[in-house]
């Protein structure tokens, strides 16, 4: 017979209580407490019924990228001959369309002529960029059209960022940030991944750095480990071990959380928050992944 660590402890002539700590308790209030991230808000993944959810839409421009990232999931299916097409993959009345989950949108000399047309066709549609922000500027922005604007930045010095994304462009990425921070008509997010070992340290001064720009948001997302990635990660001093524990992924959040409105990956917080504060405590995710396959199918308009 199965018990759950309530009935064990009880069997045992404990009461589990006694069996929780204090971090594991400010651990659960955290997650109890957060909000999912604004970008995840209308996700599939937010709903633990479904048992395959897949991601909002998203309006695919390029694979290519100005960045050469560690952890870049989608240099990987480039790589392996598995990037999505360019095209729009999801359905017809959508909450919210991504631009875009692949490659590096700016890029793409028909940014402006899509974000157009995704407005005329989608009109009650919540427009989201994803972007490493290098490549924007006052005119670009003048000439896009977004309700939300996540900018990608891992580091908190030039030299971190040249590491982690082979670019010499952090000047231009808290530029991007400064642009979308200083525009209240957009919700404007900084977007970083947690990599133990590598950026810990940068976090918290990534969130107070995105605050002091006006940006409304953080979302730290966990990292995933893809194998084509691996050695670069453990060349740039990854702990392996720490990226796998919700433990280390959410202190990094609550250190961030002294200097702006933190967020963690949706589909991560509603599992969560599933969990009782020991479990929380000491529960480890599965951080390694194959290829990321697009589940929505292309759709032609």
């Amino acid at each position: 017979m199965k018990y759950s660590w309530e009935e064990f402890a009880r069997k045992m002539g404990v009461e589990p209580k006694i069996l929780e700590n204090k971090e594991a308790r400010l651990l659960k209030k955290f997650v109890d407490d957060l909000i999912p991230p604004t970008h995840c808000q209308g996700c599939q993944g937010l709903d633990l019924s479904i048992e395959n959810p897949v991601h909002h839409p998203s309006y695919e421009l390029t694979p290519a990228c100005n960045h050469d990232c560690i952890f870049c999931y989608s240099n990987v299916a480039l790589k392996l001959g598995k990037v999505p097409e360019p095209g729009y993959y999801g359905w017809e009345n959508p909450y919210a369309i991504t631009v875009s989950q692949y490659g590096e949108p700016l890029i793409s000399p028909r940014i402006v002529e899509v974000n157009k047309m995704l407005r005329e066709r989608f009109p009650d549609a919540r427009l989201d960029l994803q972007t490493n922000g290098s490549l924007l500027t006052k005119e670009l922005w003048q000439k896009l059209d977004f309700d939300l604007v996540m900018v990608s930045l891992d580091a908190a010095s030039r030299e971190k960022h040249k590491m982690i994304t082979n670019a010499d462009t952090f000047k231009n990425v808290v530029n991007a940030l400064k642009i979308v921070g200083a525009d209240k008509s957009v919700r404007s997010i900084v977007r970083t991944i947690f990599m133990p070992g590598i950026n810990d340290e940068d976090i918290p001064k990534i969130a107070e750095l995105a605050a002091s720009l006006g940006v409304d948001e953080m979302m730290l997302q966990p990292l995933t480990i893809h194998k084509l990635n691996e050695e670069r990660l453990k060349k740039a001093g990854l702990d392996f071990e720490s990226a796998e524990s919700i433990r280390e992924y959410l202190k990094a959040a609550m250190e961030a959380k002294k200097y702006i409105d933190i967020r963690i990956s949706g589909c991560q917080l509603a599992i969560y928050r599933t969990m009782d504060p020991l479990t929380l405590f000491s529960a480890r995710r599965v951080a390694r992944d194959v290829v990321p396959i697009v589940k929505r199918n292309r759709k032609e308009f």
